[in-house]
């Protein structure tokens, strides 16, 4: 996949999508949020504890894209310009919903 480099220190690559996957680069402040660790535990739940690569979260693009706004006006470190990744296709939800 285009995109691929090395990770900053304090950041972390996931990959979102079922089909078509997308690369972002988050910042490990995002783990800490309620939000984004209820994504974590369905992570957890439909792929396990271990994976090679980035971690992989199970929701489509366009609710990882909510999910990211919603994290970032609650946590003062994120910063939304620096975000990476490549375009990719909005694919259908099918296991993580994100609610506020």
């Amino acid at each position: 996949m285009q995109g691929e480099g090395k990770v900053r220190k304090g950041w972390l690559a996931v990959r979102v999508g079922d089909e078509d996957q997308r690369r972002f680069v988050i910042p490990i402040a995002y783990l800490y949020h309620p939000l984004f660790r209820r994504l974590l535990e369905a992570a957890r739940d439909a792929y396990g504890y271990h994976s090679s690569g980035p971690l992989r979260l199970p929701c489509c693009i366009d609710e990882f894209l909510r999910l990211r706004a919603l994290v970032e006006r609650d946590t003062p470190a994120a910063h939304s310009s620096s975000h990476r990744g490549h375009a990719g296709h909005l694919a259908p939800c099918t296991r993580a919903k994100v609610t506020s």
